[in-house]
């Protein structure tokens, strides 16, 4: 779905700009889990299913492309 942004965001700035991007994107979308998760009470175990989920679901929707 979101691939081809993503490829051409790839070319655009080049890959070691855009890995450095996504890292920081990464590490921010995990943060704000972890956050929720902690204002909500719920456990690390949990919580890292959830982060999980969300890394599939952004393969599955061609963020991670």
């Amino acid at each position: 779905m979101f691939a081809p942004i993503v490829l051409t965001l790839k070319q655009l700035i080049g890959k070691p700009q855009f890995m450095k991007m996504r890292g920081k994107a990464i590490a921010m979308h995990s943060r704000v889990i972890t956050n929720v998760c902690n204002q909500f009470g719920i456990e690390r175990t949990p919580r890292q299913n959830m982060i999980r989920l969300a890394r599939d679901n952004g393969k599955r929707l061609g963020l991670l492309a």
